[in-house]
């Protein structure tokens, strides 16, 4: 499982037109999950989110996690993150979990976030979204549950 997280000030996921998903201050999650994993790698992920430290103190250190900085989390799915480039010009999505192994993971991650009391908002599983954010700072971070990096 693998994610793309940014730190936002707001964000929106648009589906044909309508506003599915949007929060203010917090995270922007692209989650991708491949055909190997498991409830294990949902549970290290939303832990390491909900535990990182890049929200700004009361010193503008980055101390604070999302709890701390009352953010909520805006996730979205991204098979792409599977996308393997290394050979050719076109991407293989073989490491990307088919949507009957990918979206219950899915849900139980969006699940998972919001019984630790996160506000949580989603867009559309499978569905082609417009995705619209404010990075703040910018802050990007790339999380593996695999920790490949």
């Amino acid at each position: 499982m693998r994610t793309v997280v940014q730190r936002v000030s707001s964000a929106s996921v648009t589906v044909a037109g309508e506003v599915v998903g949007q929060i203010e201050s917090g995270f922007v999650v692209l989650l991708g999950i491949t055909g190997t994993d498991t409830q294990d790698d949902v549970n290290f992920l939303t832990n390491k989110l909900i535990g990182l430290r890049v929200f700004e103190d009361a010193d503008e250190k980055m101390n604070c996690s999302i709890v701390d900085a009352g953010g909520s989390m805006l996730i979205i799915s991204q098979f792409t993150l599977f996308g393997d480039c290394r050979k050719g010009r076109r991407p293989s999505f073989i490491e990307a979990a088919r949507p009957e192994v990918a979206k219950p993971l899915y849900e139980s991650f969006v699940a998972e976030l919001r019984a630790q009391g996160i506000k949580t908002e989603t867009g559309r599983f499978q569905e082609h979204m417009d995705v619209a954010l404010v990075n703040d700072g910018p802050v990007t971070l790339l999380l593996d549950s695999r920790k490949l990096f």
